[in-house]
């Protein structure tokens, strides 16, 4: 895995948790609604096949505005999709989608210390659910369009566009062969 922005700091603890703090303002956004571009966040990242699963669990610190961690598929600058915890004045399911402008979509989510992520890369499809604990359903927070020939890379973000120094800690990120179950089998546990 590689950084794209590498943070200020970055710890993998004994347990293979990768502990990390932002820098300062860093943020993965383009064009829609505020005019500017920034792709500055911090993203570790690793080749994905085009069809793929993959999951991590993220705890934050979320206590300013747009504090955000969780997954990326990234192919460029102009295309990605990052999905996570995101604190819009409380925390909020995010999800970004990204072809050339920015397509933002948020839902509330409960106070839970750690939620688990998934996106499921199939055709031209990526799937993203989030769920706060294991045995739970997943939660679809999101069907979004991403080129299905389009060679990207996936793996953990983390930004904090009003300050910095937010603390996230990401865990048992996998990356596993494409979930072919229906759309509504995909909830289950």
């Amino acid at each position: 895995m590689t950084w794209h922005a590498p943070p200020p700091f970055a710890r993998e603890h004994p347990d293979g948790a990768l502990e990390v703090r932002t820098g300062n303002r860093t943020d993965f956004w383009r064009e829609t609604q505020y005019g500017f571009t920034r792709d500055d966040g911090h993203a570790l990242l690793r080749g994905a096949p085009l069809e793929f699963t993959a999951s991590v669990r993220v705890r934050g610190e979320y206590r300013h505005l747009y504090d955000q961690a969780g997954l990326m598929l990234r192919a460029s600058g102009a295309h990605w999709v990052k999905t996570g915890v995101e604190y819009v004045g409380r925390q909020q399911w995010s999800t970004v989608a990204t072809l050339e402008r920015s397509d933002w979509s948020v839902a509330p989510a409960a106070d839970y210390p750690e939620m688990t992520f998934r996106m499921v890369r199939r055709g031209d499809a990526l799937i993203v659910h989030a769920r706060p604990e294991d045995g739970m359903p997943w939660a679809l927070l999101r069907v979004a369009y991403f080129p299905p020939d389009l060679p990207a890379q996936v793996g953990v973000m983390a930004c904090s566009p009003q300050r910095e120094g937010f603390r996230v800690t990401f865990r048992e990120f996998t990356l596993s062969g494409v979930d072919c179950r229906s759309l509504h089998e995909l909830v289950q546990p």
